[in-house]
């Protein structure tokens, strides 16, 4: 599977799953159900590889911010809902994490305390291969490297947080008393 089949499927899910995680997963099951069992290998493989190149600690400190806490699980699970909103956001976001402080979603989030997360998002390919074949999904031997995250800051640290997410930090972390 190709990076734009990958992601015309999750559009496709998405036009048809309502915009929420949940329909938008369950969607993108039943659409790759659909094809060869080749393609859903496929797609799990490409999968593993957009979820190794968002892999990354400004990405897992705006989760942390917007989610108000984001353990390994949890940046997995934010990574999941970050796929439901399409290739284009995705790759903003991987490439500029303070960038999903323009999202209207995560904006409300900031009144109202509301967390994203898609931890079935993550479940497709195999859900859709036992649906398909009745069988498990194989396992990928190829190997996938995740970047190294020796650039791990605390998250917790309001001025970092401001310094690297500056309108992240502005949305959800109290302003600096002047």
């Amino acid at each position: 599977m190709r990076t734009e089949d990958f992601w015309q499927l999750i559009d496709q899910a998405r036009a048809g799953g309502g915009g929420e995680p949940g329909p938008v997963a369950a969607r993108a099951v039943a659409l790759l159900a659909e094809r060869d069992p080749e393609d859903i290998i496929g797609y799990a493989h490409h999968q593993r590889r957009v979820l190794a190149a968002s892999h990354k600690a400004d990405l897992w400190g705006a989760a942390y911010l917007i989610n108000g806490g984001a353990s390994a699980d949890g940046f997995e699970h934010f990574r999941g809902w970050l796929m439901t909103q399409g290739r284009a956001v995705f790759a903003r976001a991987v490439g500029e994490p303070d960038s999903l402080a323009e999202l209207p979603q995560v904006r409300a989030a900031s009144l109202s305390g509301e967390e994203f997360s898609a931890e079935q998002m993550l479940s497709v390919p195999w859900d859709a291969y036992r649906k398909a074949t009745a069988s498990e999904l194989p396992e990928d031997r190829e190997p996938v490297r995740t970047p190294d995250l020796n650039d791990f800051w605390d998250f917790d640290d309001e001025e970092e947080a401001r310094r690297r997410l500056p309108r992240l930090a502005a949305l959800f972390v109290e302003p600096p008393l002047e």
